[in-house]
């Protein structure tokens, strides 16, 4: 029955539960639970049951406190005033425990270094001074109190979440002006922008009090997603700010862009990233020193390795000094001084007496391990390496050209995709300067298959080196470009082939003319050029310019008779 479930969940042994429901009649819980608590005729191991709850049922007390009744019997406390005691008492021992507890000096102790520095307003921004400096863009609305909508493109670690965050602190009146809500587009969806949305559109009619609406990674959302921006971005009732890594013309919506202003983010010069390592060295509350809990300090030369290896990357420096840190304080024992009440550290290797962690030089080698590449095989730094390969093979910098093919192997391109690159190079750039330059791509081309990586990368540094240092004509490449516009644009009015150039291999078409005038070049004394063999409408046309000499420059231009184009 419903009410003995009720009470052998309560943790009454069961012969009480069923004695306890016969004597009331058997239709209330509460009833019974309150034959339980003043029965007297219990015996002694019900009591013992009863009067000393199971810690597994912390819960069971205060169910009683609430439900039960005073006892008639004055000579004793009543059950419930006993379990508030008991009540009182955890709570005050739950206090104790937590008065013995460290008190840590920051509110978010395990927050990495990068995190912990994150500019308060854009005065403590490094780097960036084109889009934050005097009379800027962003500088003039921060001051007019009128924020744009913004999409913040560049490189990870430049600042584009710091300075986002930055403007809505650095507005005049912010306390009151701007609510920052901050989003990812790797986390959330449409039904979260559309929360934060209708929280925004109430808060402005409730106080006034507009929403900065931050979305980073805005690249990974989806056209769709996308487009829910756009009407909340038209009627103000979000000032939008998007984050990305990827040029926003290949992975925004145009109808987004033309709503946003694109501000571009520059890699952090070698100077702006040790004056950040350095403010994390003397930032006594949220710096080096809560990473290791002890004051140190740091050479020179690591600050200065750190900057110069993490490629513009204020995250990437940071993190590698607080590392760098942490493996320092890891080498030196500490000890606790009682009399000066605090931990410090003994530098053996300074001398006794010292009492210093020392950052050096192989701490931060030892930091930074390998150099990150930036590279993506599908993103622009993709197309802008191969870009750079093809365009140092065309000025002939062989040297140029094996950089940036290292550049794309090291970043993990497949040799196929470059080794296809460099067939195309071969009739474009070099030509007709030196035709065997085909067949050294397409070898190259097969050898690649067979060997695949990591022995490949001498083939594949071979055959850019011949093709940079080979003669270099763009005959060819022009030829076809011209011929193909005069093809789209119908300037021969998409004439029919001559009949003197058609074969005639049925009697009909013999007799219809076909082939019928044409000069066979090997059995004629006549000279090439006295034949036709272009549409009349396109007589005089020169597609390729190729001397008779084997020299070419590297301006030539396909002779065209005026204004054919």
């Amino acid at each position: 029955m419903e009410e003995m479930q009720q009470l052998l969940n309560m943790g009454f042994p069961n012969d009480l539960a069923a004695q306890a429901l016969a004597a009331t009649g058997g239709k209330s819980t509460l009833k019974a639970t309150e034959w339980i608590l003043n029965h007297k005729s219990s015996t002694t191991t019900t009591c013992t049951t009863f009067s000393t709850p199971k810690p597994s049922q912390p819960k069971l007390d205060r169910f009683f406190h609430l439900q039960s009744k005073p006892s008639n019997n004055p000579s004793s406390p009543t059950p419930s005033i006993q379990i508030h005691q008991t009540e009182q008492q955890e709570q005050e021992q739950e206090l104790q425990q937590q008065s013995k507890r460290p008190k840590l000096n920051s509110p978010h102790p395990h927050q990495p270094l990068s995190e912990r520095m994150r500019p308060r307003t854009i005065y403590d921004v490094v780097g960036q001074d084109h889009l934050l400096g005097t009379n800027s863009l962003l500088r003039s609305a921060i001051e007019c109190n009128r924020l744009p909508s913004i999409v913040f493109w560049g490189p990870p670690g430049t600042g584009k979440t710091s300075i986002a965050k930055a403007i809505v602190n650095s507005t005049s009146a912010s306390s009151s002006s701007y609510r920052f809500v901050s989003l990812s587009a790797v986390t959330c969806g449409v039904k979260d922008v559309r929360d934060a949305v209708e929280g925004a559109r109430k808060l402005r009619l409730s106080k006034n009090k507009r929403t900065v609406l931050f979305l980073d990674e805005v690249h990974r959302f989806n056209k769709s997603q996308q487009d829910s921006f756009l009407p909340v971005i038209e009627d103000g009732s979000v000032v939008f700010m998007g984050a990305t890594t990827e040029n926003p013309s290949f992975h925004l919506i145009t109808p987004l862009l033309s709503r946003c202003r694109v501000l571009s983010l520059n890699p952090l010069k070698p100077h702006h990233v040790a004056l950040l390592l350095k403010r994390a060295l003397n930032d006594p509350d949220k710096g080096l020193t809560e990473s290791v809990g002890t004051h140190l300090d740091v050479n020179g030369e690591a600050i200065e390795f750190i900057s110069a290896n993490c490629d513009g990357d204020a995250r990437v420096a940071l993190n590698a000094l607080e590392i760098s840190a942490i493996t320092a304080a890891a080498r030196v024992p500490v000890k606790e001084s009682r009399a000066r009440g605090e931990d410090h550290v003994e530098n053996e290797e300074a001398g006794v007496g010292s009492f210093a962690v020392i950052v050096t030089l192989d701490d931060a080698k030892e930091a930074m391990q390998c150099k990150h590449l930036a590279y993506d095989k599908a993103g622009e730094e993709h197309y802008n390496l191969i870009s750079a390969l093809h365009k140092s093979m065309r000025g002939s910098d062989a040297d140029a050209a094996i950089y940036w093919l290292a550049r794309m192997l090291e970043g993990g391109e497949q040799p196929l995709y470059i080794a296809r690159r460099l067939i195309r190079f071969a009739s474009e750039d070099v030509g007709l300067a030196d035709p065997s330059a085909l067949n050294q791509a397409v070898a190259c081309y097969q050898a690649c298959h067979f060997l695949g990586m990591p022995e490949c990368n001498v083939i594949l540094a071979q055959c850019v080196a011949y093709l940079a240092l080979a003669p270099k004509s763009v005959s060819v490449y022009r030829a076809i470009e011209a011929a193909q516009n005069v093809v789209r644009e119908s300037v021969g009015q998409n004439e029919g082939v001559p009949l003197h150039l058609r074969n005639a291999p049925t009697k009909l078409m013999n007799e219809l003319g076909y082939g019928k005038g044409y000069i066979y070049p090997p059995d004629s004394d006549t000279p090439f050029s006295s034949q036709s063999y272009l549409p009349p409408s396109l007589q005089g046309y020169k597609f390729l310019d190729w001397p008779t000499s084997n020299t070419q420059l590297m301006d030539e231009k396909p002779l065209l008779p005026a204004g054919s184009f």
